[in-house]
């Protein structure tokens, strides 16, 4: 497929994605208030392997390879199930907790820490230009926060903590060769998270008794728009360059907004705003400044 198609593919993937992330935000939110975190997590990830398995089992990339399940990189596979076990913790009890809105904001600091984070972990180059859209992007993310004022609340550091940790996942994303089918990534990081999600909702508490086939059904799509997400989003990423990507993820900002709105009856102008703006400015300033460097 010629790169101007795969960039294109990549876009409608991520943006898609993006939908569904909101949608099994606002089911998290919605059967929180009867299960705990881990719990929520450990059936998502059961229900999230479908989508993995069933795309990797599709996969002419997988099937030309000889059909492996055994990655050179496995180690690192299993690291980033871990990873995304604490992150979904982190996010899944901040959506229980605050605003929806509100929440799903402070994890758009994702870009601004994988900028951060792509120095160690890649060797990247980050010259002042894209520190100084780090820092406007949390001082978004402070102002949001509001710290040392009545207004702060420790509950917000919860996604802000995933932010962090799902950057790691990103970036570690590269680091996997070409030749992997994003599908078997996808199907090792869901069930290591799995296996670790389950164990700490037993020590947390246990299962919940699932209270109604409502529930159940909520559950069921909740695992799958997550697992089809994440699916999508690795799969948009492997296929062209992070900065044609990351200026269609600060649609989610107002999406979450009207989501919360319709959905939950919230409207937290007065905490997002200018913050948010300052969050996309500095994602986009980082973008800009990367395509200016590349043309160069």
């Amino acid at each position: 497929m010629p790169a101007k198609d795969k960039t294109a593919l990549a876009i409608g993937l991520s943006l898609i994605a993006l939908l569904l992330f909101d949608a099994m935000g606002l089911v998290i939110k919605l059967l929180s208030e009867r299960y705990s975190a881990m719990e929520l997590s450990a059936w998502r990830n059961i229900f999230g392997l479908i989508p993995a398995i069933i795309a990797i089992y599709l996969s002419p990339t997988w099937r030309a390879a000889g059909q492996p399940v055994k990655i050179r990189q496995w180690k690192l596979a299993l690291m980033r199930g871990f990873i995304v076990t604490f992150a979904q913790m982190c996010f899944y009890l901040s959506l229980g907790l605050m605003a929806f809105a509100t929440a799903s904001t402070i994890t758009y600091a994702n870009a601004l820490f994988m900028t951060a984070l792509a120095v160690p972990l890649l060797g990247e180059k980050v010259g002042p230009v894209r520190w100084g859209a780090v820092l406007i992007g949390f001082a978004g993310v402070m102002l949001i926060m509001k710290p040392g004022t009545d207004a702060f609340t420790p509950y917000a550091l919860l996604p802000l903590a995933a932010a962090a940790l799902y950057a790691l996942v990103g970036v570690t994303s590269r680091l996997f060769d070409d030749t992997v089918p994003s599908p078997l990534i996808s199907l090792y990081s869901a069930a290591t998270a799995l296996v670790t999600s389950a164990i700490i909702a037993l020590f947390w508490g246990g299962f919940t008794p699932i209270a109604s086939w409502s529930d159940m059904g909520w559950i069921i799509a909740m695992g799958g728009f997550g697992g089809t997400a994440v699916l999508f989003l690795v799969s948009s990423y492997r296929m062209t360059e992070q900065s044609n990507l990351a200026p269609f993820s600060y649609f989610g900002i107002p999406m979450a907004f009207v989501l919360g709105w319709i959905f939950f009856d919230e409207t937290p102008w007065n905490t997002l705003f200018p913050g948010a703006l300052l969050i996309a400015a500095g994602g986009l300033m980082i973008i800009w400044r990367e395509r200016q460097l590349r043309s160069r």
